[in-house]
């Protein structure tokens, strides 16, 4: 599974960013697709995502309605748009998966795109 996000750049706090994550060499479905990220001096956080059985996307609770994460199964590609971004916000957002072959679950990560927030 190959994951390969896009999307990141600096904007104003108040601002908006669409981050993208097209995942590909699967086959079947994916257990569970989601964003982290991970600022300077910080471990990696959970910020939303989609996971097995449930019925839509989850978010972080720091998320407060502000980000919107989105499947487009024909692309096989995640969004989440961002509004409102804020100080907090800045870090490296990396996209995650988790996909089930036979008996074995396989993880993975993308590169990562980075975000940045001007006051």
């Amino acid at each position: 599974v190959q994951l390969v996000e896009s999307g990141g750049g600096s904007v104003q706090a108040g601002g908006s960013l669409r981050l993208s994550c097209e995942a590909s060499g699967y086959s079947g479905s994916l257990n569970d697709i989601d964003w982290y990220r991970q600022a300077p001096g910080k471990q990696r956080e959970l910020v939303g995502g989609f996971a097995s059985g449930a019925r839509g996307p989850t978010y972080a609770d720091f998320v407060a309605g502000r980000f919107t994460i989105t499947w487009d199964n024909s692309k096989k590609t995640m969004y989440m748009q961002m509004n409102s971004l804020d100080p907090e916000d800045p870090a490296v957002y990396f996209c995650h998966a988790r996909y089930r072959d036979f008996s074995r679950e396989y993880e993975y990560w993308g590169q990562g795109t980075q975000v940045a927030v001007s006051s």
